[in-house]
């Protein structure tokens, strides 16, 4: 099928084969120690077998007390050539596949306020905020000090220089989603060199992108940004007085990074824990899913017109179902953004695109019914997938840790 989707775009010295982008999905199911695991590996060679031109692997720690659950991934000496072997496979397979490789980029990670390793204290945030915090008032939390924060970057380097040596294209500094550095984005009350002015809440994130820069030789840096957080002002950033989306402090972030090199950005908006429906419109919401396309559609296209020399990864394409590709087309089309990225979908369908270059239509009874049982599994604290499209692996942990309420 002749599609724009199908399409090249040359980045970084690199040809990306086609727009269709695996967005970074956490499976927490790593061993303990942060090493890949049996499913993680039968993930990303479901995935391999897919055809994308880029799988962007998901939240993987740089440091353990930031963790986002004990069994996320962590890229360190003793689990790398867990991370080295998997990566192999995934090119070796999408290889014989479908006759290339794709870019392989990782996304590490400072959980944050979400940080929940085995044995940690508590979660490490960038300030005590309010919004965030309701229902938890009583909950402990480490407030991340200047000095814990001058040991990140050192941190990040570690684990760039690890991440080109096992074979990823590209290395995503996160900051969206309300991680660590995404947190730090709205600490305007916050004391000291990590807060206040735009230039002080930004800086440990830049300083981290500066410290995977000089690690790495031939790995491209990326991120994965959240344009705005829609938390009611004044708890994030990126809405004004009035809870409208301002995206004047994202230009200025974008900005910056495109002067330190960055030409590819994976953008994304709101929260998963507070506001799930903002970044990944779905059924019973406290709003019509359409209404969260549009904005994300909006939202990519004010920063593409100003930005038109940085590529662009758009999101919330799962929810328009069998219309998805249409609908990815048109934003390629429109030039609202460079590629389309996917995040449910390839829990449930990871092979849709292929179906749709072969048939030109995908098929209606594999698709994500975006139920967010996938989050569930998380939240129950269990691995992650789609219960009712691989029902034969997730829906027992369905049962077991969502339904019965288990303990994981």
């Amino acid at each position: 099928m002749n599609t724009v989707l199908d399409s090249p775009l040359k980045l970084h010295g690199r040809t990306i084969k086609n727009r269709i982008v695996f967005h970074p999905m956490e499976g927490c199911d790593g061993t303990f120690d942060g090493a890949v695991d049996a499913l993680t590996r039968r993930r990303y060679l479901r995935f391999a077998e897919s055809g994308a031109g880029i799988i962007w692997f998901e939240a993987t720690a740089v440091t353990k007390e930031g963790r986002a659950n004990p069994r996320q991934l962590f890229l360190n000496e003793k689990t790398k050539e867990s991370f080295k072997s998997l990566i192999n496979e995934i090119k070796e397979t999408s290889l014989k596949t479908n006759g290339f490789e794709p870019i392989i980029i990782v996304q590490l990670t400072h959980s944050g306020r979400f940080s929940k390793p085995s044995g940690a204290p508590e979660p490490i945030v960038a300030y005590r905020n309010e919004h965030w915090e309701i229902g938890k008032e009583n909950q402990p939390y480490v407030v991340a000090t200047d000095d814990y924060c001058k040991t990140i970057p050192e941190k990040y380097c570690a684990a760039a220089k690890l991440a080109e040596e096992v074979g990823f294209d590209g290395v995503d500094v996160k900051c969206c989603h309300g991680y660590l550095f995404n947190e730090f984005l709205s600490a305007k009350e916050r004391e000291g060199i990590y807060g206040g002015s735009l230039e002080n809440r930004t800086r440990l994130y830049f300083e981290c992108i500066d410290a995977v820069k000089s690690a790495v030789k031939n790995a491209f840096v990326t991120t994965r940004l959240n344009a705005c957080d829609c938390f009611p002002y004044p708890y994030g950033y990126g809405v004004d007085e009035n809870n409208n989306i301002d995206l004047t402090e994202t230009k200025l972030i974008i900005k910056a990074l495109y002067e330190k090199g960055i030409r590819l950005i994976n953008l994304t908006l709101g929260n998963p824990y507070l506001i799930p429906h903002i970044n990944r419109p779905c059924i019973n919401a406290p709003e019509d899913g359409t209404i969260g396309v549009k904005r994300i559609y909006d939202v990519t296209k004010e920063l593409k017109d100003e930005f038109k020399d940085i590529c662009f990864i758009a999101s919330g394409l799962t929810y328009p179902a069998e219309n998805a590709m249409e609908y990815a087309e048109k934003i390629i089309n429109d030039g609202v953004a460079d590629f389309a990225g996917f995040g449910r979908l390839t829990f449930a369908y990871p092979t849709f695109f292929k179906d749709y270059l072969e048939k030109g239509e995908l098929d209606k009874r594999k698709l994500c019914l975006k139920c967010s049982k996938c989050s569930l599994l998380m939240r129950a604290g269990t691995v992650a997938g789609c219960p009712v499209r691989d029902s034969e692996v997730y829906m027992p942990y369905y049962q077991k840790y969502v339904l019965n309420k288990g303990e994981a």
